[in-house]
């Protein structure tokens, strides 16, 4: 059993950077594929970002692409999302999430292991 510890969330004003950690408690994480994922009141749990568990290949849903960077250190059992020129509809919660087997990286189901989450507000 993985657990993950996402961290890094803030108040930020629109034109913002912030970057999130996701810390897992394992070095098996290392061997699975990484994600983002967020959810904002009143709406579905979306994709954000993943990245394969070489590290080599990332995905970006649309919407972010170009503002936002994933990436993992395999060394610290660690992911990260940079998140820069925020905008106010980016507001949500970002959970990190780790794959054992893989699939359609951009589904949820693809997923076994969440974290709690952290808060991301962009005041406009």
């Amino acid at each position: 059993q993985v657990q993950l510890v996402e961290s890094g969330g803030g108040l930020v004003q629109a034109g913002g950077s912030l970057r999130l950690s996701c810390s897992a408690s394992q070095r098996t994480f290392s061997n699975y594929d990484a994600a983002w994922f967020r959810q904002a009141p009143g709406k579905e749990r979306e994709f954000v970002a993943a990245i394969t568990r070489s590290g080599l290949s990332t995905y970006y849903a649309p919407s972010v692409k170009g503002r936002f960077t994933i990436s993992r250190d395999k060394s610290k059992n660690e992911a990260y999302l940079q998140l820069s020129s925020l905008k106010s509809e980016d507001t949500a919660r970002y959970f990190c999430a780790a794959a054992v087997v893989g699939g359609d990286l951009r589904t949820a189901n693809a997923y076994d292991y969440w974290g709690q989450g952290t808060q991301v507000t962009v005041s406009s």
